[in-house]
């Protein structure tokens, strides 16, 4: 008498453990993203009022000329380079070292079209602070037809 076997073309030994083919099918390819929770994230408040947005960041550790801000119509992008290096010495033996490298960004839209050459940037304890006058929208220009 021949045994008779199950092919199992997932790699599931266990047929119980197959449950839904499409889970078994993407095992593996989907990893969660692990974020460094010593890297700085740029963490924002936006206000509004009639003629202009005001943009809080907080930007920790950073040099003001790692930040870059760029603005595209109603799109407001916030990059800074990352740079830390701090160390602990004892003598020849070092005892903690903590330093990484890296670029963190962040982007936006706002409703309202941004008026680059009047927008303006300061940075002062961390914090960056954006003042972003609206565009004003162009008068509807009446044609006359002859």
């Amino acid at each position: 008498m021949a045994n008779i076997t199950r092919h199992t073309p997932f790699g599931v030994t266990d047929p119980f453990e197959m449950t839904d083919p499409l889970d078994n099918l993407f095992r593996g390819f989907f990893r969660p993203v692990q974020v460094d929770k010593d890297m700085p994230q740029i963490r924002m408040d936006v206000k509004e009022d009639e003629k202009s947005y005001a943009v809080h960041a907080d930007i920790p550790g950073v040099n003001k000329d790692d930040i870059h801000v760029s603005i595209d119509g109603n799109t407001v992008s916030i990059s800074a380079e990352v740079k830390k290096n701090a160390e602990q010495k004892e003598g020849e033996k070092v005892l903690r070292r903590e330093r990484y490298f890296g670029r963190v960004s962040r982007s936006f839209a706002l409703e309202n079209e941004i008026d680059e050459a009047a927008a303006s940037a300061r940075y002062q304890d961390g914090v960056l602070e954006l003042v972003l006058p609206k565009k004003m929208a162009a008068a509807a220009k009446r044609l006359a037809v002859q």
